[in-house]
């Protein structure tokens, strides 16, 4: 390796970040200590004390070679929103500029709230909206094309108060876990821990496309995934991508985005192929809720941004190719004490750690109780195309546990008390020179869309696209509910030991049905949930008005997190954009198939009747496998053509329609079904046309050649 190709991660993480250890290099220790009582306590952080902030981080950011600051936020978009002011405050007399930055620019800034999704909690004429600084997530620069720009992590509200965002919902739910785990965590005797903060784990897959051939797919341009395309010979089927040593070209996209995630203060640690061809992974480390969305949105941006340097494309949606596996964002969740305590770590003996078995039974009840809002959480268009399939996990929610858990809860259920715990055993590989070493208790199972994997749970259902925060702020909510029920009763208990077993053993029994450690693609599971009563919402459209049911809302509204006007706004904003999602992919189809692919297939039926009417003035009885290819053409035409029409006719009834959840049925059952007659027309025409007519690259030139 050479010098320049050396890097020094110790040396440039997080030198673009203001983070903990240039505040405290750099602020005066009387502003630090309130800061820091802002963070830690939520106190209130008076102007005076954020001017001196501001004032420093505007040195700092200047100092990186920063000309603009940027509030940084995240409307209901999906994705991240910035307006960039620069730090010139007013010419001076002698000619210079003055640059400055004050603590009401960093605690506030105002965007055009009428450009984003309101759900109706805002006319358009409405236009006044606020950032807030959230100082739990440091400030940082980002390097681009627009050079370097001070990006301040923010929430979204409206003039009246109202949440436009995922990350004002998503500090409140955090506000409500910490005070209901405090409450868990007292009535065991622990009087140090002063916060409880949820931690986040997200695993994000994505493919890579070479730039010149994605150019040149527009349903990959207007709809991020592919709307036409047939299987090459060669899939996933052999299994060799899967951990597979990375490409040369792969390994330095790799790399460059590392540095920038490692400049930026994210944890990148892990990265691999995928199982299918040109799909990878990267994982960070765990970081509080806030701060791990925060991180995954820097990583998408980073991914898309890196990926165009090296004339690449990044493909974050859920299902950018059919008949190869769509990629997912695994969201790792756990409960963490400030003084380090994991409130999911079963330790040696599970059976006799009765706050484990409580806080794991509570999530039990609170998942069971909740699936049709944690399904809803991970709604998403793409995503409909994702679950279900042998790929990712169900649509149907179910808890995997393992052996060991699974054990002692049989035994609390069976006998009314678990005595044991079943225990890892050696793990002999019969090779002399390797090792013995102790294996897990318990086995993965990556068919389960919610699995307990140690000392977290692994929400498995999440779109490679969205937000952590949607599904962070759902499982936050539900689990806080389900710890008050249990503070609520063991708080006022007689006798608290025999109360405790009793609610540990009515929660595992009530809410059994929820957990399931078999084969989760498999039929006969389908058949099974059914039995027990357990939803199985397929698609984005059913899934969404579990937000807004009034279960959820009395849920929301006691915890404030969400109020019945929020709920409602982000149902109406649902169905827009499933509405819209699909309208979109139905125009870019019709304007693909009637411009290009129907005008080549329609040339390289000429000139196969060219080559028939050539071979036959040579010899009449000649020409039987041309006359044969172009007879299917000209019936796949017929078919393709007819396809097109009805598309056409269900796309201007679905436009023509108000917004709402009617339209989006709509799209769902009859548009989408005529955006599948069109595919499966079209894909047959890719087989039998000629590759030099055919107008866009296949996917074997997308998924191979990169």
């Amino acid at each position: 390796m050479t010098e320049e190709n050396k890097i020094n991660v110790s040396a440039i993480f997080g030198e673009n970040v203001f983070n903990d250890s240039v505040m405290r290099e750099r602020l005066p220790k009387k502003v630090y200590k309130k800061l820091h009582e802002t963070i830690e306590n939520g106190a209130e952080l008076d102007l005076e004390t954020a001017d001196v902030i501001a004032h420093e981080m505007k040195e700092w950011a200047i100092e990186k070679g920063a000309t603009h600051y940027t509030h940084w936020f995240q409307p209901m978009t999906g994705m991240t929103a910035e307006k960039h002011d620069s730090f010139i405050a007013a010419p001076m007399e002698d000619g210079r500029v003055l640059m400055s930055f004050s603590g009401k620019e960093l605690i506030k800034g105002e965007p055009d709230a009428s450009s984003f999704p309101s759900g109706g909690l805002r006319s358009t004429f409405e236009a006044r909206g606020y950032t807030a600084w959230d100082c739990t997530s440091n400030a940082f620069i980002r390097e681009d094309s627009a050079g370097a720009t001070l990006c301040i992590p923010t929430a979204f509200c409206s003039y009246t108060g109202e949440a436009l965002d995922q990350k004002t919902p998503l500090l409140r739910s955090m506000e409500a876990i910490n005070k209901e785990s405090l409450r868990i965590l007292k009535l065991f005797g622990n009087t140090t821990s002063k916060r409880v903060i949820p931690s986040v784990g997200g695993e994000q897959e994505y493919f890579i496309v070479d730039r010149q051939k994605y150019l040149k797919r527009k349903d990959l341009i207007f709809a991020g995934r592919t709307l036409f395309g047939a299987m090459p010979p060669k899939g996933q089927e052999m299994d060799d991508h899967y951990f597979g040593t990375l490409r040369s070209r792969i390994g330095a996209f790799m790399r460059d985005v590392n540095i920038e995630l490692w400049k930026l203060g994210v944890t990148s640690k892990t990265q691999h192929n995928e199982v299918a061809p040109g799909q990878h992974e990267l994982a960070p480390i765990y970081a509080p809720c806030n701060v791990a969305t925060d991180h995954n949105q820097i990583i998408m941006e980073t991914l898309k941004r890196v990926a165009y340097r090296h004339d690449l494309h990044c493909i974050l949606h859920e299902k950018p190719f059919a008949g190869v596996n769509g990629s997912g964002k695994h969201n790792n969740w756990s409960l963490t004490t400030d003084d380090g305590i994991n409130m999911l770590d079963p330790g040696k003996k599970p059976h006799e750690n009765k706050m484990f078995l409580l806080v794991l039974t509570c999530i039990i009840k609170a998942v069971d109780e909740h699936a049709d809002l944690l399904r809803a959480s991970a709604a998403d268009v793409g995503n409909d195309h994702r679950l279900g399939a042998d790929e990712a996990p169900p649509a149907i929610l179910s808890i995997f546990l393992g052996s060991q858990l699974q054990d002692v809860l049989d035994q609390l259920i069976n006998a009314g008390e678990a005595d044991h715990s079943i225990k890892g055993s050696v793990l002999d590989t019969g090779v002399s020179t390797i090792p013995d070493f102790m294996k897990d208790a318990t086995d993965r199972n990556r068919t389960s869309p919610f699995a307990f994997t140690g000392n977290k749970f692994e929400f498995r259902m999440v779109g490679s696209k969205d937000s952590l925060a949607e599904p962070n702020i759902v499982l936050n909510t539900i689990v806080a509910g389900a710890f008050a029920e249990a503070a609520d009763e063991l708080e006022k208990a007689a006798d608290f030991d025999i109360t405790l077993h009793n609610l540990i053993k009515k929660y595992a029994t009530e809410h059994q049905r929820i957990i399931f450690n078999g084969d989760g693609y498999s039929d006969g599971w389908v058949r099974e949930a059914e039995r027990r009563g357990l939803p199985n919402v397929k698609n984005m459209v059913d899934a969404i008005p579990a937000f807004n049911s009034e279960k959820s809302v009395a849920l929301f509204e006691r915890f404030g997190v969400f109020t019945k006007a929020e709920l409602d706004s982000r149902v109406e904003i649902e169905y827009e954009i499933y509405a819209k999602t699909i309208n979109i992919e139905a125009k870019s189809m019709i304007d693909i198939a009637s411009k290009h692919i129907l005008p080549a297939v329609i040339r390289n039926s000429t000139r196969l009747a060219d080559s028939v009417n050539q071979v036959k003035q040579v010899n009449a009885s000649y020409g039987t496998v041309q006359e044969s290819v172009l007879n299917e053409t000209d019936h796949l035409l017929v078919k393709a053509n007819a396809a097109l029409k009805r598309l056409t006719i269900e796309e201007e009834v679905g436009k023509s329609m108000a917004p709402g959840r009617e339209q989006a049925v709509h799209y769902r059952d009859h548009v989408l079904t005529a955006m599948e007659g069109l595919r499966a027309a079209v894909d047959q025409l890719e087989f039998i046309t000629d590759k030099d007519i055919w107008p866009m690259p296949s996917y074997g030139d997308l998924l191979f050649e990169v």
